[in-house]
């Protein structure tokens, strides 16, 4: 017995953006539909909003093109994002020192689902 697959991950990994702005944006998107989605990432002036959409958008094409889904039908249904490696700097400071700098990134991953009818 075949299970049809309902729904389609896109990841991306080593985004040069703070775990934590991109929490903020991608909290908004989850558990929406994906056109509503679209249109609050289109409207939300965040760092983190080019890059969410952009992978949104990848895990539509990817439902699309991988499991012949309807992108009208489907919904955000898992959104989050991981702490990805540090690049870690250091600053010149006062009297010889240094402070060091944490350059974070992020894993970001989004699945979407096909509505259950």
């Amino acid at each position: 017995m075949a299970d049809t697959i309902t729904s389609a991950t896109a990841i991306a990994r080593t985004v040069r953006i703070a775990p934590r702005k991109a929490r903020l944006v991608i909290d908004l998107i989850r558990g929406r539909s994906v056109a509503e989605a679209l249109a609050i990432l289109q409207f939300t002036p965040r760092a983190g909003s080019p890059i969410i959409t952009k992978v949104l958008k990848s895990a539509v094409a990817n439902a699309e093109h991988n499991y012949d889904l309807e992108a009208q039908n489907l919904y955000v249904s898992d959104a989050f994002v991981n702490e990805g490696p540090t690049l870690k700097r250091f600053r010149p400071r006062a009297k010889g020192s240094a402070s060091p700098i944490n350059k974070r990134t992020s894993h970001i991953t989004v699945t979407v689902s096909e509505k259950e009818e």
